[in-house]
Order: structure tokens, then C-alpha cells, then sequence
């Protein structure tokens, strides 16, 4: 029996009009209502998940999310920390001289600063927007080297981002957990981080085997958690690398995938 369920949001929990229709919602709760827990991981920030956790009731005390894509993951209600992985100033530093040197914009989560960048860009611009937080401008070269970092994102139109991709040095494999969440975005964490070191841990936390849990997403930073889940599943919208590894193709965020796998292989 399967008894966590983790869903990324965007173009999985989320329709194309950033809506959770009423059959999702419907299927959420009946799965609640049977003692599943039910768990977000994002790449958003907590103020960009919150508005869709409350919708869900997913807010008290034994509930659960990932955010940073899995750098943070916390207990809802109470905000205790529960796993934390953070890159630093330092990181930053050396993301961003390569950033100028590629020609793509950044941006970058601080634990103290919030979303900071050296230039707004219209994607900086649409990550704030998304997620209803503000911008700050800042000067990536005199961050402090130990300032906690919870990511850092080049930033740029799909062919630009590709481009940079790949001329990245083989050394950032070594050095950071990478992932392309979106066309125009990619992201660096910490190397402890990313969605499946963050289920594993909420799984252990929980006393579950990852044979007991279920992930649900669609582009390359659910990759890795669709392959450790006991049930990894793509969205028919998924790129075709998520699809490759998942265990199952359920319909696509605009049909009600995410209730499809409730009634599948929960409520069944």
C-alpha cells in the first residue's frame, strides 16, 4: 500500500492556468481521509507554495513540503526545520562569472536576502510573480563567501540557456545537484540536495520505505525522485527524459493526471 504521495506543482499539480481543478482536489482529500500523506516539492520558495497548501489543507502539524527543490524541507504548521542543504556566497560568486561569461542572467535564493539578482531579466521578473515575493538587486561579487544560499539559477530564453548548458565545466557535475526546471531555467543546489535526496529523507523521517511512496512530476529536477519512488510517475506533458524512468504515464496536467493516479493506484 502506498503511503506517501509527493507532487511537484508546476505542470503536475497545476493546471496550464496555475488552478488544481475539483476532481485533483477531490481525489487529494479522499487519500487524506484514508491516511495517505499527501506532500508538495517544489522548486518554489514556502511564500510561492503556501497559497496552494492551504487550498489543499496541507498546513498542520503532521504536514509536510519540500522547497528549493528539496534545500528546505519543513513542517507546515510549526515551520520546524526538518533537512536542510545549502550552497554559499562563495558558490554564488563563482556562478555568476561564469553566468557573465556564458551571456545568461542569474538569480538566486539567500536565506537572509531572499531573491536577489545583479539585473532584473523578465524571468526574474516572472519568479517573483509566480510566487508573489520581491526582487532585490544586488551585487553578486561582494556577497559574503559563507552566506547561506539556498539556489542559484542561470536564467534565459530556451536557446540562449542551452547554449550555456552545455559549456558548463565537468567539475560543477562534482560539485553541485543540477537541474533544468523549466526552458528558461537552471538551477544549482547543494549536492545533498534535489527532490529524491529530500523524499528519501521525509520517508526515513516518516519510518516509510521508498517502496511505500509515490512521486508525480513532470521536468528534469523530478526525474531523480520518479526513479527512487516505489511508483515513479510522468506526466504525459513531461519531458521525454522523465518519462523514461518513470514506472508509469498517467494523462497530462490539463486532464486531471494527478487525480487519475489517486483513483489508480490509491483510491482503487
Amino acid at each position: 500500500m502506498y503511503k506517501l504521495v509527493v507532487l511537484d506543482m508546476d505542470g503536475t499539480l497545476l493546471n496550464s492556468q496555475k488552478e488544481i481543478t475539483e476532481r485533483v482536489r477531490t481525489a487529494i482529500n479522499a487519500a487524506k481521509a484514508i491516511g495517505v500523506k499527501v506532500v508538495l516539492a517544489s522548486g518554489r520558495p514556502i511564500d510561492g507554495m503556501l497559497p496552494t497548501l492551504e487550498t489543499l489543507g496541507l498546513t498542520t502539524l503532521d504536514d509536510y513540503v519540500l522547497t528549493y527543490n528539496a534545500s528546505l524541507t519543513l513542517n507546515v504548521a510549526s515551520k520546524e526545520v526538518i533537512r536542510s542543504e545549502f550552497l554559499t556566497g562563495q558558490d554564488a560568486r563563482d556562478i555568476y562569472h561564469l553566468a557573465v561569461e556564458l551571456g545568461v542572467n542569474m538569480h538566486a535564493y539567500s536565506t537572509k536576502l531572499g531573491l536577489i539578482t545583479p539585473k532584473i531579466s523578465q524571468y526574474t521578473e516572472h519568479e517573483a510573480s509566480i510566487n508573489q515575493i520581491d526582487i532585490n538587486i544586488c551585487d553578486f561579487t561582494t556577497l559574503d563567501p559563507a552566506e547561506e544560499m539556498l539556489k542559484i539559477m542561470m536564467i534565459d530564453n530556451a536557446e540562449l540557456l542551452t547554449a550555456a548548458i552545455n559549456r558548463l565545466p565537468d567539475s560543477f557535475q562534482e560539485k553541485y545537484s543540477m537541474a533544468q526546471s523549466a526552458p528558461f531555467f537552471y538551477e544549482f543546489m547543494s549536492k545533498k540536495s534535489g527532490k529524491a535526496n529530500g523524499v528519501a529523507a521525509l520517508a526515513t523521517y516518516l519510518g516509510l520505505s521508498h517502496e511505500e511512496v509515490i512521486c508525480v512530476g513532470d521536468a528534469g529536477n523530478d526525474l531523480e525522485m520518479i526513479a527512487y519512488a516505489g511508483l515513479g510517475v510522468a506526466m504525459e506533458n513531461a519531458t521525454e527524459d522523465v518519462k523514461a524512468v518513470a514506472d508509469y504515464i498517467t494523462l497530462s496536467n490539463d486532464q486531471d493526471g494527478v487525480a487519475h493516479v489517486f483513483e489508480k493506484f490509491v483510491l482503487a
